[in-house]
């Protein structure tokens, strides 16, 4: 496996990662995230995700 600058694996040697469509909890657009969303929790597009990652 090849290491990225990082010093980790990189994600890409393992193949493509699943995603999964989703709607945000913020703004309601559609998008998709690299997990299953769970019932009862908030699902984050990029854009919102990162606005609340910055508090």
């Amino acid at each position: 496996m090849r290491e990225d600058r990082k010093g980790g694996f990189r994600r890409d040697s393992f193949g493509p990662r699943e995603m999964h469509k989703a709607t945000c909890s913020e703004c309601g657009q559609e998008c998709e995230v690299p997990f299953k969303p769970t019932e009862g929790k908030p699902v984050y597009c990029r854009e919102c995700y990162s606005k609340r990652k910055k508090f």
